[in-house]
């Protein structure tokens, strides 16, 4: 490992190309397995949601067979009272509809919160591929930017496997980075200027949701396949981390247990950020 400050970067260009080739490797073995697990839980998720919505319309079938019949004895009763009638089957129909929607709660919470997590390295990775393709960060060496493409493929199929849960469970897609952190990074962003400020960057989001999965995994989560889908892409978080570190001429792992609950700028994110 080099140790000169003025390189934009504190190892060889060997020495991260064969890192970066490490960790493709890695995510190629693990992510079959993450992806498995994601898609044993969105049918789960799926089977259960049409279960729900079956019951939902059996109940409104109900429902308004018994309004038909009401509806008729009033009218026999009574010719006036067509409107009140017909107002009052409108608003009971539209509270129902909008009971259909709602914030993300439990384990789909989380699952949503990590597919903005993932949207959120996917961001950085992009900004400064951009940047550094705009000439705005100086000289970047070949090999940084591989490693930039390789994490970004990376954390969009994440993102992608964390969402076909998310969609499963009957919500929306998440397409956002995380809300609650977005502009905290498009700020710091605005003053990178160079490959070892990106780097940094990228170390910090990369901690952030290696340390969420972390601290997800010590939640009271009711899916076992999420539990095995957390615990196997959060190593891989782990790698990217120490691979920047390497970047910025810092051992690896910094501490010797990683810790779910670490009081630092990157810490672990809560699964409410996707409710802001």
């Amino acid at each position: 490992m080099r140790t000169n400050h003025s390189d934009p970067m504190q190892i060889s260009e060997g020495e991260l190309q064969r890192a970066t080739a490490d960790l493709d490797e890695f995510h190629n073995e693990t992510f079959p397995s993450f992806q498995q697990s994601l898609t044993t839980w969105a049918d789960e998720a799926r089977a259960h949601t049409q279960r729900i919505s079956s019951k939902v319309a059996s109940r409104r079938t109900f429902l308004m067979g018994s309004g038909v019949v009401v509806g008729g004895v009033a009218l026999a009763a009574c010719g006036s009272s067509k409107k009140s009638s017909s107002t009052t089957t409108t608003s009971g129909g539209s509270s129902t509809t909008g009971a259909a929607g709602g914030a993300f709660s439990g384990d789909a919470e989380v699952a949503a919160t990590a597919a903005s997590l993932e949207n959120l390295a996917v961001a950085a990775y992009t900004m400064g591929l951009a940047a550094a393709t705009a000439g705005k960060l100086g000289a970047v060496p070949p090999a940084v930017a591989t490693f930039a493409m390789t994490a970004k493929a990376q954390h969009t199929a994440h993102a992608g496997a964390f969402n076909a849960v998310v969609t499963a469970a009957g919500k929306p897609m998440v397409t956002k980075p995380d809300p609650a952190v977005l502009p905290a990074v498009q700020t710091a962003f605005g003053k990178v200027t160079n490959v070892t400020g990106l780097a940094m960057l990228a170390l910090e989001l990369e901690n952030e949701a290696a340390n969420t999965y972390l601290s997800d995994l010590g939640m009271d989560l009711k899916s076992s396949q999420l539990i095995g889908a957390l615990a196997t892409i959060q190593p891989v978080e782990r790698m990217h981390v120490s691979i920047l570190y390497f970047v910025l001429g810092q051992y690896p792992v910094p501490e010797t247990f990683q810790m779910a609950n670490i009081p630092s700028g990157d810490a672990a994110r809560p699964p409410t950020d996707i409710n802001m």
